[in-house]
């Protein structure tokens, strides 16, 4: 009896001790990022993840841009005195020459078409299979999701892009309209380099 309760203290101080350590992904204010800008009340920043560096803390050992996936953060800030509605807005990513829609999150594991069937020998034991990179939960954890910003509020999330960086890129961001009037604000073209 001991025993059994001395393991289950210890797993539960454990279990408590990796909730601790899991705490929820927080970006910095909008206007803390080099390449934001202003849009009446509203305040957006654009925010690519490249390396493993910047991708490990969020999606563990995938890095989606290994697999033809780029990771772009959207953070909106509504500074202004009425709920904004987010629920048409438009969201794309546009360099010289081109423009790509974001891939929504439950479909980035279709992007990872089925391997081609093994056509070697048999082996007797069976060897567990790989499971999908993309097919991870933190992708659509993570995806943004909001649908309104009240006044004093902020909302991210990622969008993903199946296209490399490229230079001189922006976010193309429409549709964003004020709660109210309905009137839509100005589209928005976010940076996603850092001015020079």
């Amino acid at each position: 009896m001991r025993f059994a309760r001395k393991t289950l203290i210890v797993s539960l101080w454990l279990a408590l001790f990796a909730a601790a350590g899991d705490e929820p992904f927080r970006p910095r204010p909008a206007e803390s990022y080099p390449s934001h800008q202003k849009v009446g009340p509203l305040v957006l920043a654009a925010v690519k993840f490249e390396t493993d560096s910047e991708t490990k803390p969020l999606f563990g050992n995938v890095n989606p841009n290994e697999h033809g996936v780029l990771p772009v953060l959207l953070i909106l800030e509504n500074r202004g005195g009425e709920t904004l509605m987010l629920d048409r807005m438009r969201v794309s990513y546009q360099f010289r020459g081109g423009e790509v829609l974001p891939t929504p999150a439950r479909e980035l594991p279709s992007l990872l078409g089925p391997r081609r069937p093994y056509m070697g020998p048999r082996v007797p034991i069976p060897l567990p299979k790989k499971k999908n990179p993309l097919a991870k939960v933190e992708f659509e954890a993570r995806a943004f999701a909001a649908k309104t910003l009240l006044k004093g509020e902020t909302a991210h999330g990622f969008f993903y892009f199946e296209t490399r960086h490229q230079r001189d890129a922006v976010l193309y961001i429409t549709g964003i309209r004020e709660g109210v009037s309905g009137k839509e604000l100005f589209y928005a073209e976010v940076p996603i380099d850092s001015p020079k």
